[in-house]
């Protein structure tokens, strides 16, 4: 598994302090992203949480889901969550060790006071005895919140007395990729009203603590107020895959206002397999959402949905156009960007995906948009380190595709050759990737290759028709 170390480093640590004008709650901020450019320690904001407990109960669940292995929990993750300044809100992200939980916390306008709202995107700083203090907050006295160094030391800053070196696998990256296209394909399938949310949550097995829930996927239903557990999915049921992976969510049950599930469509169809999900905690003034992949021992790298985007060569001369055209926004409008590019819609949300897989958007379920950031990594590495993008792209460089209209040869390294099929612009295939995951985990390296070599051939005859015309 391939990997490096990621190197944030702070001027101080995080810290919660007391005085005479009451509690101040400091994060300090690593390197990070801004319109002006890249900046050593931005800020962000300066005011007043308007609900301190919820905030702090909500900003843990954060940093355990960024603490956290779920599968294979032995081995402990310490990668620091991520902040975003969108103007009229702050979100803090965070990815699970094992890469199969997404959690996000969206302080909105009303969770704000006193205190303008910056842009930009960087890690803070979650050290433990900063979790400790916090979680030892139990009223709503005044809070004063800083994200970013103060504002009488931004340009006397010494350098760095705080550095923490963490491994950053690819899969992990890909996996954080993934979580937002996949979401992007959810739609709102149930809402709970408080009561009915705390009693669901504190009943699921594994999510109060306790032993891990055993067996399969599982499945629940809306029915009147609630959810009913179902052992199939049935249309309009929801996965919940590894419930203990909810229990993250434990920390803000008895100040929610309501609860939310979003999922795809699914129905008998869908067989067996499980299925991605996010469960969204309505709080006053701030969200917190859990994002699951479809197996607790499976993370978001391996579902494949950005492939295709990743793919064509269009769609990367596309993000770059549409790139230049973000500005931070804490939702972002496909119309209105088509209008400024003069691409069509499908290629916005094309060149979206693809900016989703170096970071640059995330996707938002409860207002079913994307919005602008710039998580502090390396944007290339999941194209450059992604198998089976790099395995496609090798077959067609060593003339392994034959196109035969709706159908395909793919010769692999191994001799075989693999039929591939298009229909209706559904490619599938004979090799045992497609056979067993039947395209629930995107397309394989062979489907992959197909679609290459078929833009290059497009691309190729292009100016031949022109020509013939001239002539």
């Amino acid at each position: 598994m391939t990997r490096s170390l990621q190197t944030v480093a702070y001027p101080r640590p995080s810290a919660l302090e007391s005085g005479a004008d009451g509690r101040r709650l400091g994060l300090e901020t690593s390197r990070g992203a801004t319109p002006a450019g890249a900046e050593d320690h931005p800020r962000f904001f300066s005011g007043f949480l308007t609900s301190p407990q919820i905030g702090a109960a909500a900003l843990l669940a954060v940093a355990d889901v960024a603490a956290a292995r779920y599968h294979q929990p032995q081995w402990r993750a310490s990668l620091d969550p991520v902040v975003t300044g969108n103007g009229d809100r702050l979100r803090f992200e965070s990815f699970s060790g094992c890469g199969g939980v997404y959690a996000r916390l969206d302080v909105l306008a009303p969770g704000l006071d006193d205190g303008e709202v910056g842009h930009g995107t960087t890690n803070v700083d979650v050290n433990d005895p900063l979790r400790e203090a916090l979680s030892r907050i139990g009223s709503d006295d005044p809070l004063h919140l800083r994200v970013g160094p103060e504002e009488l030391t931004v340009t006397t800053l010494d350098g760095p007395v705080v550095e923490k070196k963490v491994p950053l696998p690819d899969r992990w990256l890909r996996g954080f990729a993934e979580a937002q296209v996949i979401a992007a394909g959810f739609d709102l399938r149930a809402e709970l009203p408080a009561g009915e949310a705390v009693r669901f949550l504190r009943g699921l097995p594994g999510a109060g603590g306790g032993r891990r829930a055993a067996g399969g996927p599982r499945w629940v239903v809306p029915v009147g107020r609630g959810l009913r557990p179902t052992t199939r999915p049935v249309p309009g049921a929801v996965c919940l895959p590894g419930p203990e992976r909810l229990g993250a969510l434990r920390r803000v049950l008895r100040h929610a206002t309501a609860l939310r599930v979003y999922g795809p469509a699914v129905g008998a169809a869908a067989g067996t397999a499980g299925a991605a999900a996010a469960w969204e905690v309505v709080l006053p003034g701030m969200r917190l959402t859990l994002t699951l992949s479809p197996d607790a021992s499976r993370g978001f790298s391996g579902e494949g949905g950005v492939l295709d985007a990743l793919a064509t060569e269009e769609a990367a001369g596309d993000a770059e156009l549409i790139a230049v055209l973000l500005a931070w926004e804490p939702r972002i409008d496909v119309a209105d960007l088509a209008a400024s590019s003069g691409l069509t819609p499908a290629r916005v949300r094309a060149a979206l995906v693809r900016l989703g897989t170096s970071g640059r958007v995330g996707y938002d379920t409860a207002e079913a948009a994307y919005f602008h950031r710039e998580l502090p990594y390396d944007a290339g590495r999941v194209e450059r380190h992604n198998p089976r993008l790099r395995s496609a792209r090798a077959l067609v460089a060593a003339g392994a595709v034959a196109l035969d209209g709706a159908l395909a040869t793919v010769t692999a390294e191994d001799g075989h050759a693999h039929r591939v099929r298009d229909e209706a612009g559904v490619l599938s295939c004979s090799c045992l990737w497609w056979a067993r995951y039947r395209g629930g985990r995107g397309p394989c390296k062979h489907a992959l290759a197909v679609r290459m070599a078929r833009r290059g051939a497009a691309v190729e005859q292009a100016p031949a028709v022109m020509g013939g015309g001239v002539r």
